[in-house]
Parts: C-alpha cells; sequence; structure tokens
C-alpha cells in the first residue's frame, strides 16, 4: 500500500470514529463508495415519515477500489455496482428484513478472476441486504468517487445500465429548516457525508423494474477499507 494512500484513509478514520489508524495493520483493500436511494437520508423528520414505507426500497451502491485484493485478487482500481430492490424502506430501524434481490455489475476491464472477486466483495459488503442475485453484468464502469474535496460531486456510469451525478448542497436545498442525516448509510464505511443528487438512474431489466431519480438528497459518499 502506498503511504500517500494509507494515511488519507487513517484521517477519514479518526475523523469518523473508526476503528483503525496509522500505526495499524494496513487494511486488506480500501476506495471510495457512493450510495443513492429512493428516497431522502438527508431530510427533516416530518418528509422522512412521509416517505417511509412508500419509497426507498432501491438502492445503487457503489465500490470503488483504491489499492488492494479481496480474496486474494488484487482489484486495483477497479469498481463494482450492487443494484438493489428490496420490499420496505431501507435504513428503517423498525424493519430489518429486506428480502433484497441485486443485479451486480462488475468491470468490464477485469479479468474472469477479478470479476468473481468483485461480485464477492460486493455481497460481502451489502450483507443481509442481498437476499438473492438476479445477475451479474459485466459493464464499463467510469466511478469519479472522492475527486472533489469532499465537495459532493462525483459521477458514475456503467454502460446504459446506470447513471449518477451528485453535487455539493445549497442554500436552496435546505426546505425545513430541521434537516439532518435522517440515515446511516446501509453499509460499513468510513467518514460518509451526503451529497444532492442530480440524477440516479438504473436502467436494466432484471429486476422488473427501473428508476430515475432527480433533485433529491438521497446520496451517501464515503470511504471504505478492511
Amino acid at each position: 500500500m502506498k503511504l500517500k494512500l494509507l494515511a488519507g484513509f487513517a484521517l477519514a478514520a479518526v475523523a469518523a470514529g473508526a476503528t483503525f489508524a496509522l500505526g495499524t495493520a494496513e487494511p486488506a483493500i480500501a476506495g471510495h463508495y457512493l450510495e443513492s436511494r429512493t428516497c431522502d437520508i438527508y431530510t427533516g423528520p416530518c418528509f422522512a415519515n412521509g416517505e417511509m414505507g412508500k419509497v426507498g426500497r432501491e438502492a445503487i451502491l457503489v465500490w470503488k477500489v483504491a489499492e488492494g485484493a479481496h480474496e486474494g485478487v488484487v482489484l486495483d482500481g477497479l469498481s463494482v455496482i450492487a443494484v438493489l430492490r428490496t420490499t420496505d424502506t431501507m435504513g428503517d430501524v423498525n424493519y430489518d428484513d429486506y428480502d433484497g434481490k441485486a443485479v451486480l455489475v462488475v468491470d468490464e476491464s477485469a479479468t474472469d478472476a477479478q470479476r468473481e472477486a468483485l461480485a464477492t466483495l460486493a455481497k460481502a459488503k451489502a450483507g443481509a441486504l442481498i437476499d438473492e442475485v438476479i445477475d451479474i453484468v459485466a459493464a464499463p464502469i467510469d466511478a469519479k468517487l472522492g475527486t472533489c474535496d469532499g465537495s459532493g460531486c462525483a459521477t458514475v456510469s456503467a454502460g446504459d445500465l446506470i447513471e449518477v451525478k451528485t453535487r455539493c448542497f445549497g442554500e436552496k436545498d435546505h426546505v425545513c429548516g430541521n434537516e439532518r442525516t435522517f440515515y446511516p448509510p446501509l453499509t460499513e464505511v468510513i467518514g460518509a457525508y451526503p451529497a444532492y443528487t442530480e440524477v440516479a438512474a438504473y436502467r436494466g431489466e432484471k429486476l422488473d423494474l427501473t428508476w430515475e431519480s432527480t433533485e433529491a438528497r438521497s446520496t451517501f459518499l464515503a470511504t471504505f477499507a478492511q
């Protein structure tokens, strides 16, 4: 691992109260993370209560590996996406049986061994959110995450299947004046912060559902390491 990369993730861990820091064992794998849902995650309780049980049943989770290996396979620079569809609003603390179905999108530039490792990484990270993997698809993934020094801008594309674009929050994005990060991230991450979703779309066929969310407060950006 490069010292610069490790130092950056260690500083993020300190800021987020994570358990590892410089001087401890190097993480086996580390990178950047995006999570976009079909409900607001940065919102006031009145808005969240109105959405709960009705929306937020879909999500796009993106892991872009900076450096490291999973199950002995080096994944430097590769990405994997889990597109989730569940039976209820994800993140609801009163509900934890989501019966989630997922389509996994692995980096087209990866080898067969790397594609398999990317898929198992996504399943391990998503945990109980994924009850069944419907399909694993290879696509050209372009994920620009963590490139704006915490300002909130990110872009993700995966062929014609997935499009995500975010920006930082502005004054006009605070509607009720009582907003907060209502939901935590769905997976274990470091230093998560909310971003404004300009568009988040899934246009595949395997989940029997497509969606396009625009102008929402529904995305997390973060880093991950293990």
